[in-house]
């Protein structure tokens, strides 16, 4: 009797210490990968197209979408400046719903000009893509580079304004 319930003290022990140590790794402890994909930490992102447009439609608010690659320089470019520019942050914390995304969608609205990245569309709450908004590209519409963070910004103001103004 006393050797069985020691042995289930010694099975006890060594599960109670498998779960108690939790792996770090060598290089330190690691950030979980969140939806963001480093375009704003902060941010709560959508995790599908279909849950945008559901939060768009619910919240009143514009659904921004980017389409990215990971390994892309020009994605990889404009998400660093992206990233850091705190008007755009605040803007999007405040008045969007945001999704990002690394492959494409069924829907091709979501492609009116062809599917390239980066890319970025603005989306109203009646679920309409708003082609009417574009960047200063004649053969990418859609597409932005670092140095257009300004020009972003004014047609993130413009697709709050047209809200407002049409709904």
């Amino acid at each position: 009797m006393v050797k069985s319930a020691l042995s289930v003290l010694l099975v006890l022990v060594a599960i109670s210490s498998t779960f108690a140590a939790k792996y770090i790794p060598k290089s330190g402890k690691r950030v979980p990968q969140t939806l963001s994909r480093g375009w704003g930490d902060q941010l709560i992102w959508a995790q599908t197209y279909e849950e945008g447009l559901y939060w768009s439609r619910s919240k009143n608010k514009p659904l921004l979408v980017i389409f990215h690659l990971e390994d892309c320089p020009h994605s990889q470019a404009l998400k660093k400046v992206f990233s850091e520019d705190n008007e755009v942050q605040k803007i999007l914390d405040e008045d969007f719903i945001v999704l990002n995304l690394v492959y494409e969608t069924t829907d091709k609205h979501l492609s009116p000009d062809g599917q390239y990245v980066p890319r970025l569309l603005f989306v109203d709450p009646s679920m309409t893509v708003r082609a009417d908004i574009t960047g200063r590209y004649a053969n990418r519409m859609y597409a932005y580079e670092p140095s257009d963070i300004k020009l972003l910004v004014s047609n993130m103001q413009k697709a709050k304004k047209l809200l407002k103004s049409e709904l």
